[in-house]
């Protein structure tokens, strides 16, 4: 996205080919943006400018991907045609006002089916910057409200009421883009120029989660994980699992080398060996550190000896399920003894693990694989339901999982 409106030529290697990256690079085309790719993870992405996307014939179909359709509701807040942004049955049922609030703050003409898709937005040629107080921390809405404000006339500032994912503000730098950072308060000032560059996409630390967790659970001579992300917004769940007592040790790549011009985010090996966990009390301000990992950091919590508690978390319940009651309903099936609560949930943990079972996914691939890791610890099959959309995010999951020794069947889809 940043690339498009970039003047030149900017090279992307280790582009994921997953359906949520994919449909973002479609939607950009439909916009008039020239793209080469993917060819073994490498794009090329011709940049357009800032103001010289164009309108699309149609709406705009982001599929399963969230972040893709909040971002482009601040990329498509000041340009100057219409545009309607959909996705897929999931996609349609989750809200969108929470960005949509900042955006209109700026003057951005934007509607919404009573909070959800479909996103219509109306053509503005310029945004007012604002500043703005963000309510919960999210780095979807921050993002959102940065992009806007790279044409709104005058300085941006958004406040955090606590630390959320700063992947934007470092790829905004990489691209020239200067932020000013005081406190929890991030400023950007309208107007600037965006410059193509070069970079390097790490290993994503949400799909090594699984491992990670996987390692934990029943790798005793452990386990290695190279060239994952380690975006000290993101790594929450290392330091949750540390808590409990896991064994993970961390090296992080050199960050002199040649090829270090090209990242913009810290890359290290993480090995982990299986390890007796013990159960904990989450804090409140870790638990945005680690949100996208919640559902399979309970998988190692009803591994743990003793009583693990996770409040604070009412945002899983509007991610592509309710993933609060999703892995609530799962672990239940599998004889976890736990009790779900309206931001988070309370789990018994033992070192006997699980029955076997069969699991609703509810079409969330991240619920998905965490059932899939649980089958290392558990005592009989496991059968998960409603999988395809793990390629939304980690098409060659269950390849990587067959490498590492996780026994996985895919079965055919039920005649309808």
């Amino acid at each position: 996205m940043l690339g498009s409106l970039a003047e030149g030529d900017t090279h992307i290697h280790g582009f994921l080919e997953s359906e949520d990256c994919l449909a973002t690079l479609l939607a950009l085309r439909h916009l008039g943006v020239r793209i080469e790719g993917p060819n073994d993870g490498h794009v090329i992405v011709h940049g357009a400018g800032a103001g010289r996307l164009h309108a699309p014939r149609g709406a705009l179909d982001m599929g399963n991907a969230g972040t893709a359709m909040r971002l482009f509701m601040g990329l498509l807040a000041s340009q100057p045609f219409d545009s309607r942004l959909i996705g897929d049955a999931s996609l349609m049922r989750r809200p969108m006002e929470r960005v949509a609030v900042p955006l209109r703050l700026m003057g951005a003409d934007i509607g919404t089916d009573d909070g959800r898709p479909p996103v219509e937005i109306h053509g503005r040629t310029t945004l007012a910057a604002i500043d703005y107080e963000m309510p919960v921390p999210s780095a979807q809405v921050k993002s959102a409200i940065l992009l806007a404000a790279l044409r709104a006339d005058g300085r941006t500032r958004v406040r955090e009421p606590a630390p959320s994912r700063d992947h934007t503000e470092r790829m905004l730098a990489a691209f020239g883009v200067e932020l000013l950072h005081s406190d929890d308060t991030i400023a950007l000032q309208g107007g600037q120029q965006l410059h193509a560059t070069r970079v390097q996409v790490p290993g994503d630390f949400s799909s090594a989660a699984f491992f990670i967790v996987a390692g934990c659970l029943a790798a005793p001579q452990g386990l290695i994980m190279r060239g994952v992300g380690l975006n000290p917004t993101r790594t929450g769940l290392l330091d949750l699992l540390r808590e409990m007592g896991a064994d993970i040790r961390v090296r992080p790549w050199d960050q002199s080398s040649p090829a270090a011009h090209s990242r913009t985010e810290p890359v290290a090996d993480i090995e982990v060996r299986a390890s007796a966990l013990r159960g904990i009390k989450v804090p409140a301000a870790a638990v945005p550190l680690a949100i996208d990992e919640l559902p399979v950091f309970f998988i190692a919590a009803a591994c743990a000896e003793g009583e693990t508690l996770v409040r604070g978390a009412l945002e899983l319940r509007v991610k592509e399920s309710d993933r609060l009651a999703a892995m609530a309903a799962g672990l239940a099936r599998l004889g976890v003894e736990l009790e779900l609560l309206a931001d988070g949930v309370w789990i018994r943990g033992t070192s006997a693990g699980f029955s076997g079972g069969a699991i609703d996914s509810q079409g969330d691939h991240r619920i998905a694989m965490a059932f899939a890791t649980a089958s290392v610890r558990a005592r009989g099959p496991i059968e998960i339901r409603d999988v395809a959309s793990v390629a939304t995010s980690f098409p060659n999951f269950v390849a990587s999982a067959r490498e590492v020794g996780l026994q996985i069947e895919l079965c055919p889809a039920p005649a309808s």
